[in-house]
């Protein structure tokens, strides 16, 4: 088992940045692969960003390239995901997601999840 707990969201104006931590404690932290995901009302949930075991590959969403960029540390157990220029459709509750495999950014491939974290962006 793992357990993640998010933490870092809040409500920030448009334009403005946010750094979200997951924090994972349970089997060890370097043999998964981690991923942000996020859920607006009334919409799925989607991909956000994943950065593999040892930190050296990552991979984003098309809608938060180059705004968002995710980061883990293996010595702490935490995996970060520094959220810049932001938008109001970035409103959404974050979570992040601990997996076995790689590869894929589907939420089915991911096995354990933390329970979220609001993020509200203004207009």
């Amino acid at each position: 088992q793992v357990q993640l707990v998010e933490s870092g969201g809040g409500l920030v104006q448009a334009g403005g940045s946010l750094r979200l931590s997951c924090a994972a404690s349970g089997r060890t932290f370097s043999n998964f692969e981690m991923g942000w995901f996020r859920q607006a009302p009334g919409k799925e949930r989607e991909f956000v960003a994943a950065i593999n075991r040892s930190g050296r590959l990552t991979s984003y969403a098309d809608s938060v390239k180059g705004r968002f960029s995710i980061s883990r540390d293996n010595a702490k157990n935490t995996v970060d995901l520094q959220m810049n220029s932001l938008r109001p459709e970035d409103t959404a509750v974050y979570s992040c997601a601990a997996k076995y495999g790689s590869g894929s950014s589907l939420p089915s491939t991911y096995n354990y999840w933390g329970p979220g974290t609001q993020v509200t962006v203004s207009s």
